[in-house]
């Protein structure tokens, strides 16, 4: 599968907590990232096939979803910090939309992406 992981900020720890809690799975998949996320996650998760795209307010959000609505995106996590009011607002809005035009499962919080994590 090709699983995209993206988070903002304050949930970038969280992310990469999930991402060595699933290590094992998670390298058995097509991973792509928004840009920070994907290289703290090479780093600190010890995922080394992880594709960088750009910076989520630099357009990366608009990447992954383009590569979604193209049906080159079967999972999304998006930690999203919703205490956090982010300038790239509409372009996470169009993404988490795309999802449900698409019918690609997206997980927003820690825990529903762990439900997903485990069912994948």
């Amino acid at each position: 599968m090709r699983i995209a992981l993206i988070a903002h900020d304050r949930m970038k720890p969280r992310m990469v907590e999930l991402a060595r809690e699933f290590a094992p799975m998670l390298t058995q998949h097509t991973l792509m990232a928004t840009g920070t996320t994907g290289t703290r996650l090479q780093a600190e998760a010890g995922l080394s096939r992880v594709e960088c795209l750009l910076s989520g307010p630099l357009g990366g959000d608009l990447q992954i979803g383009a590569r979604l609505s193209m049906g080159e995106v079967d999972a999304v996590i998006f930690l999203r910090d919703p205490m956090t009011a982010q300038p790239h607002e509409p372009d996470i809005n169009a993404l988490v939309r795309a999802c449900d035009v698409h019918d690609v499962p997206c997980a927003t919080n820690p825990a529903s992406a762990r439900l997903l994590l485990k069912n994948l």
